[in-house]
């Protein structure tokens, strides 16, 4: 195998390594849902596309043929992992009632700042003294 092949492949694995064990850590130490959400859908997505690219480049350099899976999976990695996650944040915000978790670390202490338009945060918004249908 080409050494230069060996080389990009190794630090591609260090480098995926790295970002999924920040991520996972990201997961586990950040206080609140709104905030863990950024540790996999950002940093643990970075390591597996990085680990995946990795073995793209290797099975090629070790003499065996192409295969075009791994870009696949990369690819639908960085498309639904950032849906997904706007998923989760929206179930969040309509399972606390429009209101989200305390954070010690910003300055947001339990409601979402109004945004000067009429729709508010999110797509299913209705005003809070309208009744229920």
């Amino acid at each position: 195998m080409n050494p230069i092949a060996e080389i990009v492949v190794s630090l591609l694995i260090v480098i995926g390594g790295s970002f999924a064990l920040i991520g996972s850590w990201g997961l586990v130490k950040l206080p609140s849902l709104m905030t863990r959400l950024h540790g996999p859908t950002k940093a643990t997505t970075l390591g597996v596309g990085s680990c995946l690219i990795a073995s793209m480049i290797y099975f090629p350099a070790a003499g065996g043929s192409f295969s075009a899976h791994e870009l696949l999976i990369t690819l639908f990695l960085f498309v639904s992992a950032p849906i997904s996650a706007n998923m989760i944040a929206k179930a969040h915000l309509h399972r606390q009632g429009w209101s989200i978790d305390p954070n010690p670390e910003d300055a947001i202490k339990g409601a979402l700042p109004n945004t000067g338009g009429p729709t508010g945060w999110a797509t299913f918004w209705k005003p809070r003294d309208e009744p229920d249908e």
